[in-house]
């Protein structure tokens, strides 16, 4: 199962007297994993590298350091570490002594494995979407329901007729679910996946 932080987390290390300063965080959507880089990077360091995984996407920059030596290195850090949703970033001051293309992919990985190992990690549970509409004396039960099989209500819109809800649930749960809410409505309410 993957993870993600429960907190932002910075850890500071040096390495042949340069300082490594990595700081990360969990993101739901890229534009937040970029808000987070341009917030921490610091225009007077050498290099600010980093990198971001949320499910299938991700990416990752080495910041003017050697071609994969950086960026990539973070990556593979946060998919050592089963993470997921999260963004990376590592901070280098350069010390005067140059680390090499080996040297440099240990400081940039280890340093961000270190700090995903000292940050406490939430469970990331995989959620189908489910959709429906009902009536509003339905709602009330059927809301107990969506709590008692820990489903999320990620929307609810209401009209002249009721409540659209749109919630995530997990797989094991989705056919109970479906089934309760078949029986509460009397299989008036068609579930959309």
């Amino acid at each position: 199962m993957p993870y993600t932080l429960a907190n932002p987390v910075e850890l500071t290390e040096e390495i042949k007297k340069s300082r490594f300063i990595v700081n990360a965080a969990p993101v739901t959507t890229a534009e937040q994993a970029t808000d987070f880089i341009n917030q921490i990077s610091d225009p007077n360091a050498t290099h600010n590298c980093w990198a971001w995984k949320i499910g299938q996407q991700y990416r990752f920059n080495d910041d003017g350091e050697p071609t994969s030596t950086a960026g990539r290195p973070i990556l593979s850090a946060i998919e050592g570490q089963d993470c997921d949703q999260v963004v990376v970033v590592v901070t280098r001051y350069f010390g005067g002594i140059k680390l090499g293309t080996g040297g440099l992919i240990r400081a940039y990985g280890g340093s961000a494995s270190h700090c995903l190992q000292q940050a406490e990690l939430i469970e990331l549970i995989a959620r189908i979407p489910l959709q429906f509409h009902c009536y509003y004396s339905e709602w009330p039960i059927i809301e107990n329901r969506l709590k008692e099989l820990d489903a999320i209500i990620e929307n609810q819109e209401f009209d002249a007729e009721g409540v659209k809800v749109t919630t995530g649930i997990t797989q094991d749960k989705s056919q109970l679910l479906q089934k309760n809410i078949s029986d509460i409505t009397r299989g008036r309410v068609i579930i959309e996946l």
